[in-house]
């Protein structure tokens, strides 16, 4: 039962053709073909553009996934961790990197999600934990598909 419970877990964080159960794209998915432009822009209020929303979703797998996995894994490489700061001007190549971080981050995390033993789902990692590993896992599910909202929104507004 707990093989299916992370089959299905996985069947949502890897989708096939890359399309959620929701229909809308993953994370990498709505990354695809927006400019360093439009990624670097920031809506009125101080809200989080496209740029800083793509490292946040980076970031967060990469914190959960270092409770995943047993080894030790370095430290995210962009900083303050969990907003990451983006560039003040517009930069095709910085913006190639980053979307390739986190494409990087999203691989890591399917991968430690796919070698977790099913029957650690319904336990705490080490530590005074308040989720399960599977709550982690279906947490980061919920996270990104709130955030690819808001990067799918705030591609039809600067457009």
């Amino acid at each position: 039962m707990k093989r299916d419970a992370l089959e299905l877990l996985l069947r949502n964080i890897e989708p096939p053709r890359g399309r959620a159960w929701h229909g809308g794209v993953t994370v990498v998915g709505a990354l695809r073909n927006v400019t360093a432009r439009e990624a670097r822009r920031v809506p009125r209020g101080g809200r989080h553009g496209i740029w800083s929303l793509a490292l946040h979703l980076a970031y967060w797998k990469y914190a959960v996934r270092r409770h995943l996995v047993a080894e030790p894994i370095p430290r995210f490489p962009r900083s303050p961790s969990n907003w990451p700061a983006v560039p003040r001007r517009p930069d095709e190549a910085l913006w190639r990197a980053d979307r390739a971080l986190v494409a990087e981050e999203h691989r890591r995390f399917v991968a430690a999600a796919r070698a977790l033993d099913p029957a650690r789902l319904t336990r705490r990692p080490p530590g005074k934990k308040s989720w399960t590993y599977g709550e982690l896992i279906a947490g980061i599910l919920a996270h990104d598909a709130y955030h690819v909202g808001q990067i799918q929104l705030l591609k039809r507004l600067v457009r």
